[in-house]
């Protein structure tokens, strides 16, 4: 069982304020939680109407050299004028610590949504993917993961394995589904690519528009293939997705180059991506918010529907890869 700390539990508003003033910062008004799960989010104006955004993040995930690397590469893109959410530097550090809690100040840099189905839009995130790539390929993480099977598969399946969130009668064929699908990335995921800065966690979620999109939450930063930034944009059917990565590759191929060879690596991601999905809401089922916001964890008709999906794609995984038009092969 966790402490205290692991589920937010002693982060109250004294602790908040008293953090804040602790970087030189008066809060006068706010303190408005913002939607996030893994880490505490809140934003705030301070006495000279000037608002902010503070992050606390979860104990016991990253250690400090890995949040300093995240911070170092988002500094890295504002300097490259990369329109991201970078933290800001208070008395004379990025990340600070208050009663046990690791914190960091960002701007306050509001946006509207980015559309999914808005062709330009996708054109501008395009060029800038292949802005942040280029200032990401210009040397890796030393401390941060490289995203691979074990993080993504096997320990996952570990996780999953000891819950007992999961009905005991569908456990085992839940277990088999997710092996199922970890023998056969084995046979399908390769690392036949050039590991890379990436943003990590790049859906349209995590972008906002403001004349131009805007970047937020490195959270998941880690070394990866290019492909891994780039997939969790395209959505519809297969000729709207053809229409999409047309669109995306064109764009992002102004600053950076594309292995079209890692179009192959799209369904084990997705796959990685469901897996540990699923083991990282069960990791954090102790946080009370967890079962607020995920009330059907609790459903057998959950699991069922989860067995099926992932029965399903693991069929998707030994399929032909995308093929794209001849002007990004080879």
């Amino acid at each position: 069982m966790k402490g205290p700390a692991f589920n937010f539990q002693n982060l109250d508003p004294d602790t908040i304020l008293d953090a804040l003033w602790q970087t030189g910062i008066r809060v006068e008004s706010g303190l408005t939680a913002l939607n996030s799960y893994e880490n505490r989010v809140y934003q705030f104006s301070d006495e000279d109407r000037k608002r902010y955004v503070v992050k606390f993040y979860r104990p016991e995930r990253w250690s400090d050299q890995q949040i300093g690397e995240e911070h170092q590469f988002t500094t890295e893109l504002l300097n490259d004028e990369v329109p991201v959410a970078a933290p800001l530097l208070l008395q004379g550090t990025t990340l600070h610590q208050h009663q046990g809690y690791r914190y960091a100040v960002f701007p306050s840099l509001g946006g509207r949504q980015y559309e999914t189905d808005n062709y330009d839009q996708l054109e501008w995130v395009g060029r800038f993917l292949g802005r942040i790539h280029q200032t990401a390929r210009k040397k890796t993480f030393t401390v941060r993961p490289t995203l691979g099977l074990k993080e993504y598969i096997e320990e996952p399946l570990a996780v999953l394995e000891q819950s007992r969130l999961i009905p005991a009668k569908l456990k085992e064929p839940l277990l088999a589904s997710v092996r199922l699908i970890g023998t056969t990335l084995h046979n399908y995921w390769h690392t036949q690519w050039q590991p890379m800065r990436l943003h990590g966690d790049c859906h349209p979620g995590n972008i906002l528009w403001r004349d131009g999109p805007l970047f937020v939450d490195l959270d998941d930063a880690r070394n990866g293939p290019a492909i891994q930034d780039l997939w969790m944009l395209i959505n519809g059917d297969v000729k709207e997705q053809r229409i999409q990565w047309d669109i995306l590759l064109e764009a992002y191929s102004e600053f950076s180059e594309f292995d079209s060879h890692e179009l192959s690596l799209i369904e084990p991601l997705r796959a990685m991506r469901m897996v540990y999905y699923l083991a990282w809401v069960v990791r954090r089922w102790e946080d009370p918010a967890f079962p607020a916001s995920f009330p059907w964890m609790t459903d057998e008709d959950f699991w069922r529907r989860q067995i099926a999906i992932f029965n399903q794609q693991a069929k998707l995984l030994q399929e032909p890869p995308l093929q794209l038009v001849p002007t990004f092969q080879g």
